[in-house]
């Protein structure tokens, strides 16, 4: 079964941390990512730019609304992503664990409804 596994921190402490640090978390973040492609876990995934730079688009009443920025205004933002391959809801919790970001943020795991495409 696939499961999104959502990253979420808070931006402004990455803006505190010094070169050292950044670079120590980036590398604990490869060191990672090696290892669910190692696993066969991996399926894939992606870092998110910052959420100043997200526009949000809205339909109402058959009209198009876009806003600069995210819809809500939260303690933590969405950082990026991981696609996963797991047996099991214990086997992508584990995986979910290990992400850095969970020691100071938190990783929403959810399941993927597949579908078939449309031809």
């Amino acid at each position: 079964m696939q499961y999104l596994l959502l990253i979420y921190g808070n931006e402004a402490q990455w803006d505190t941390k010094n070169e050292a640090e950044r670079n120590t978390i980036l590398q604990e973040y490869m060191q990672f990512t090696k290892s669910i492609v190692q696993s066969g876990h991996y399926r894939g995934g992606n870092e998110l730019n910052v959420t100043s730079t997200a526009t949000t688009v809205r339909v109402r009443d058959k009209k198009q609304v876009v806003t600069d920025g995210p819809f809500a205004e939260t303690k933590e933002q969405l950082g990026g992503y991981y696609l996963i391959e797991a047996k099991d809801l214990d086997d992508v919790l584990g995986v979910a664990a290990r992400i850095p970001t969970a020691r100071w943020g938190s990783i929403e795991v959810r399941p993927i409804i597949p579908h078939d495409m449309p031809s």
